[in-house]
């Protein structure tokens, strides 16, 4: 499906326009604000059909470099989050926003970055198969530990809204790829715009819904989220090269740092917070495919052994 490939492959660009749509006409979208949950029900879903056990042995065959990029995962973009929060003096409600981004499991779009980056895809798919799993746990945790002393976060709601939105979603899939795994390869550029365009939608009502915000807070929100995603890929990178990994794991595991659920952020900001706590996953969205997708095109041209 060459077609369907190459409007993959745009993703950076949708989302831009549809977010300038969304600012543009915010009624076109914010009357499907209570539609978020759902759209990334079908993300995961979606995510779930592309995997299989072979997926899960990945954990088990290369152990190491998954622990060191889920424990960074869930160390330096949350901690990133709020250091970034701090110094640009972001608002309570935004705050939290950044949190919630930093505290997510790895994004699905990091697999195929990773893939365009001449990177170890499979230990790609274990490490977000892995830090998804965690984040039923480890996000709510997390977002109580860094912002809970100044905002109430409901820890067991938050629990339960994962497991329901994620982990319920992705088994589901798993199990229909387990009997129907040879029909589902054939149509995954398909399940790959499905899943796309439930994101764009996605980020385009969470603009819809700050609209006539964006003016004030579009900037300094941007800011912020270029600066956290810039810390998770540097991170990531060299931290993992400090371990001595080689320099394909450590370009797999900055992408993984650096590409965060944050379809899963906004749906938790929205659900629990405030739709402006929600703004800065929808820029996260599009800001760490737009970075991502320069890095591999940079790290293509580069050779592993060029470093």
């Amino acid at each position: 499906m060459p077609f369907l490939e190459r409007l993959n492959s745009l993703f950076p660009v949708w989302a831009i326009l549809f977010s300038i749509c969304a600012a543009w006409q915010p009624d076109w979208f914010t009357g499907l604000a209570s539609q978020i949950k759902m759209l990334l029900a079908i993300i995961m879903f979606a995510m779930g059909l592309t995997l299989s056990r072979h997926d899960f042995m990945g954990v088990i065959r290369a152990p190491a470099p998954v622990a060191v990029g889920v424990i960074l995962q869930f160390t330096v973009m949350p901690l990133a989050a709020l250091l970034v929060s701090w110094c640009l003096n972001l608002s309570p409600e935004l705050t939290i926003g950044m949190v919630l981004v930093g505290a997510t499991a790895g994004g699905t779009a990091s697999n195929v970055i990773t893939w365009l980056s001449n990177g170890h895809v499979a230990l790609s798919v274990s490490m977000t198969l892995t830090s998804t799993l965690i984040s039923v746990a480890a996000t709510p945790l997390i977002t109580s530990l860094l912002v809970g002393q100044s905002v109430d976060v409901p820890v067991a709601g938050m629990f339960m809204s994962i497991a329901q939105l994620v982990i319920a979603p992705i088994a589901a899939g798993v199990i229909v790829h387990h009997f129907l795994g040879t029909h589902i390869k054939k149509v995954e550029p398909a399940l790959a715009t499905v899943a796309m365009s439930a994101i764009v939608l996605i980020i385009a009502i969470v603009v819809g819904l700050n609209a006539e915000k964006l003016a004030t807070l579009g900037p300094l929100v941007a800011l912020a989220v270029i600066l956290h995603n810039m810390i998770g890929l540097f991170g990531g990178y060299n931290v993992a090269r400090l371990l001595k990994f080689d320099k394909r794991v450590a370009r797999t595991i900055a992408i993984e740092v650096g590409m965060q659920n944050s379809g899963l952020a906004v749906a938790l900001a929205n659900q629990f917070f405030t739709a402006t706590a929600a703004l800065p996953g929808a820029l996260f969205s599009i800001w760490h495919n737009v970075s991502g997708s320069i890095l591999a095109g940079y790290w293509k041209r580069r050779p592993v052994d060029e470093g």
